[in-house]
C-alpha cells in the first residue's frame, strides 16, 4: 500500500509562523469547521465554549514540558575542552540515563564526556539512528532542580527567539514533568476559560503523553507508511477512563485537546471501543484510513507540512479538505505551528 508523503504538502508563507504566543492566550483565532454541514467560521478562542454542550469530555494532556535543550562543550581524553555541543533530552530511562538528540552527532560517540556547567556533566554510554545517543548524567544534588537551572525551553527549529517567560510554553493544567515539546492546542487555554468550560456542565478529562521524537521527527519517506514512529510513553487513569467510557456509552462527544491527547486514548482504546486505565509506550501512527474508536472532534493547532500530525488531521476529515482548510487559513492569515492559532473540527 502507498500514501505519498508529499501527498501531504502545502504551501506556508513563513511570515505566518508563528514566533511568539498570543497574549492573552485566548486571544488566538479558532478556525471551526462543522463536518455535518461542511462549513468553517471564524472566531476567537475564547468562544470555544460556544460549540461545547454539558456533557461533552475534553480530553487534555497534562504532560509538563522540562527544559530539555542543554548546550555544553566536549571534554576531550587529556580533559581540555573542545567544541560546542547541545543536547536535548527525549526519554528518561533512569535515574542517570536518558535517550537524547546530540548534535553535532558525529563528535559525540559512545565514551565522549560533555560538561555542561559546575555540577552538571555526563557520558555517552550509547549510540542510535539520526543523531540518537545514550547519555549517563552525573551530577551534584537533585537532578530537576540542576537541570531547571542549566537547561533551557526546547523551542522548535522553526521559533528563533528564547523565550522570556518559560511558562508559555506550558499549559496552565500541566502536571508531571517529562516532555520534550508542549502539546501546543492547549496552550490556548487560560484558567478563566477552563473554569467557565467546567461551569457550564462540560468534563475535562486529564491523560498523560509525554512528547518526545516523534514531534521532531520529519517524514522522510516516499511512501509514508514506511515511516516509523518513535514511542511515547503514556497514562490514563481510573477516573478519566471512566469519563470517556461512560460518555461513549451514553452518546456524549469526547473532544480531545491536541494530536497527543488523541493518540493517547486511541492507544488505550480496545477495539471494543472501550478504554482501561493503564500505562505504557505507544508507537500508533494515525492516517487517512483510521477507524476513530473514542474521538468525536479536536482542538489542534496548525501542523507542518508533509508532517504525521497533519496525517492524524486528514484520518479525521481527508485529506483534501484538510488540505482546502489550510489553503484558506493560508488566504486568512492564521498564525501557523507551536505558537499559532487553533482549529476545531466538530
Amino acid at each position: 500500500m502507498q500514501m505519498k508523503t508529499s501527498d501531504f504538502d502545502y504551501y506556508l508563507p513563513e511570515e505566518l509562523i508563528a514566533q511568539t504566543p498570543a497574549e492573552p492566550r485566548d486571544s488566538s483565532r479558532l478556525l471551526v469547521y462543522e463536518r455535518q454541514t461542511d462549513k468553517t467560521e471564524d472566531r476567537i478562542f475564547r468562544e470555544l465554549p460556544e460549540y461545547l454542550r454539558p456533557g461533552d469530555v475534553l480530553v487534555v494532556n497534562d504532560t509538563k514540558v522540562i527544559p530539555a535543550r542543554i548546550y555544553g562543550v566536549r571534554i576531550g581524553t587529556d580533559g581540555s575542552e573542545g567544541g560546542a555541543c547541545e543536547i536535548l533530552l527525549l526519554k528518561r530511562i533512569d535515574y542517570t540515563h536518558w535517550e537524547c538528540i546530540a548534535k553535532p552527532a558525529r563528535k559525540l560517540l559512545p565514551g565522549r564526556e560533555i560538561r555542561f556547567s559546575d555540577d552538571l556533566s555526563a557520558v555517552v554510554t550509547g549510540r542510535g539512528e539520526e543523531g540518537i545517543r545514550t547519555v549517563e548524567f552525573r551530577f551534584d544534588g537533585v537532578f530537576e532542580d540542576v537541570l531547571d537551572r542549566v537547561g533551557n525551553m526546547p523551542l522548535p527549529p522553526y521559533i528563533h527567539g528564547r523565550l522570556a517567560d518559560k511558562t508559555r510554553y506550558q499549559t496552565v493544567y500541566c502536571r508531571e514533568e517529562g516532555s520534550a515539546a508542549a502539546p501546543t492546542a492547549g496552550l490556548h487555554f487560560t484558567p478563566e476559560l477552563l473554569s467557565a468550560i467546567k461551569d457550564m456542565g462540560v468534563i475535562v478529562a486529564p491523560v498523560l503523553l509525554h512528547v518526545g521524537l516523534g514531534t521532531f521527527r520529519p517524514v522522510k519517506e516516499e511512501n509514508a507508511l514506511d515511516h516509523k514512529m518513535h514511542s511515547e510513553y503514556y497514562e490514563v487513569s481510573a477516573e478519566s477512563a471512566e469519563a470517556i467510557n461512560a460518555a461513549k456509552r451514553e452518546g456524549r462527544r469526547v473532544i480531545c485537546v491536541g494530536t497527543t491527547s488523541v493518540r493517547t486514548v486511541e492507544s488505550a482504546a480496545g477495539e471494543d471501543g472501550i478504554i482501561k486505565p493503564q500505562k505504557g509506550n505507544t508507537e500508533i501512527f494515525i492516517y487517512p484510513g483510521y477507524k476513530f474508536k473514542i474521538v468525536d472532534a479536536l482542538i489542534t493547532n496548525f501542523h507542518l507540512p508533509q508532517s504525521t500530525l497533519i496525517m492524524l488531521v486528514s484520518a479525521l476529515i481527508g485529506r483534501e479538505k484538510t488540505l482546502e482548510i489550510y489553503r484558506g487559513a493560508v488566504e486568512k492569515k492564521y498564525r501557523f505551528f507551536s505558537f499559532g492559532d487553533a482549529m476545531m473540527i466538530v
